[in-house]
């Protein structure tokens, strides 16, 4: 997807880009601007940056995790083996047993090893992508920058099939997230079929940067799996649970969990709106929506989809009260209900001084294209009296 070229040389995108990256000449100092460049580049990229170094360092942990696990059970296992009391024969099988778990260990560590290789040089490129921006090829990076949004954003949306060709056929693979969001498309898929099994693995497997960050989403699941057992008329297998992973929770949330813990009086059925709303379905959309923000905090992304920030930082600089009545020009993005929708939070931008725009050419009027009024009162650029001139001529 390429962006259209205005008749100056610049992009629309490029022109955005311009405030951040400083453009740089050949000069001699050169140096120190491509160093500011990258500068602010690396401010503005936080999450291009973040989210496969965060990635990186979970599969390094479950590693670490995997290899203390595996390490402790065969040193178990052959104290034992010292210790007890055992037939050759039994000694000999015990022994077979602890080398085919080291076998397994070493395939496992192959395995994490060559995925931690993958993520390394996924960081890699990104680094050098950012490096790569100079001023003869702005305009390509830009290209490639809008190319990576749309894949974001589709992510985020869940067009994953689109999202994962966009990025084939622009060859950008290692630029974008898309095995990132693969992992929170099989939760999201599993909260959508009311199961939680999947966002509770997930909890625990992130449970010290949960914990760290105070997150109530493991506390609601658990909650909602606790409400469909009082759904399903299952009060003493609801109670077990209660007492098994809701008490923990008790100190720290015990308003909530006293709420929840009265459904077993109310039952599923009831018109008690307090708790008639704890079995209502849309209690699943909302543990999708906790999930996403939780995902997105623990790797470091943005909880907008970059698309969405990018077009309000446009916005912003283009919404106006005029924007918003019937009389709205349809060149004016604005004047589109979903843009106004999105710019809907924005503040109005502060216009120091009025602008002219000639209804015909839709061009600023100013000194050198200054505003000329016709009989019939309208108001038009000095451009058109030309166009009109020339059109009479001819016809």
């Amino acid at each position: 997807m390429d962006v259209e070229m205005h008749p100056n040389g610049n992009s629309p995108t490029a022109t955005n880009l311009a405030a951040a990256l400083p453009t740089a000449t050949p000069t001699a100092t050169a140096p120190s601007s491509k160093l500011s460049q990258l500068a602010e580049s690396l401010k503005l990229e936080h999450q291009f940056l973040r989210v496969p170094f965060e990635h990186y360092k979970k599969t390094i942990r479950a590693n670490h995790r995997i290899v203390e696990k595996e390490v402790s059970a065969v040193i178990s296992g052959v104290s034992d083996a010292a210790d007890g009391d055992m037939s050759q024969d039994e000694a000999v099988q015990h022994l077979s047993s602890i080398v085919s778990r080291l076998q397994g260990l070493k395939r496992k560590l192959e395995e994490g090893t060559r995925t931690e290789h993958l993520q390394a040089q996924k960081c890699r490129a990104r680094l050098d992508h950012l490096e790569s921006v100079e001023v003869e090829n702005l305009s390509e990076w830009n290209n490639m920058r809008l190319k990576r949004i749309l894949v974001d954003y589709m992510l985020r949306m869940s067009y994953y099939d689109t999202a994962m060709k966009l990025a084939e056929s622009s060859n950008i693979q290692d630029l974008v997230d898309v095995d990132v969001f693969h992992e929170a498309k099989k939760v999201i898929d599993a909260l959508q079929n009311k199961e939680v099994a999947p966002a509770l693995a997930w909890c625990a497997d992130n449970k010290s940067r949960l914990k760290k960050s105070k997150s109530k989403f493991e506390f609601q699941l658990r909650l909602q799996e606790f409400i469909e057992f009082v759904r399903a008329e299952n009060n003493m297998r609801a109670i077990t649970y209660a007492r098994k992973y809701l008490a923990p929770w008790g100190a720290t949330h015990l308003k909530e969990l006293q709420r929840v813990m009265a459904t077993l009086a109310f039952r599923s059925n009831t018109e008690c709106a307090t708790y008639k709303v704890l079995f209502e379905p849309k209690q699943w959309d909302f543990l999708v929506d906790q999930f996403k923000q939780e995902f997105c905090k623990l790797y470091g992304m943005t909880l907008e989809p970059l698309l969405n920030i990018y077009l309000q930082a446009g916005l912003s600089a283009l919404k106006t009260p005029l924007c918003y009545e019937d009389d709205c020009t349809k060149e004016d993005p604005l004047s589109q209900e979903s843009f106004r929708k999105l710019a809907q939070p924005l503040p109005f931008s502060k216009q120091h001084h009025s602008k002219l725009v000639c209804y015909i050419t839709k061009e600023v009027m100013d000194t050198e294209n200054p505003p000329l009024v016709l009989p019939n009162g309208y108001v038009y650029s000095t451009k058109v009296r030309i166009i009109l001139v020339v059109k009479v001529v001819i016809f």
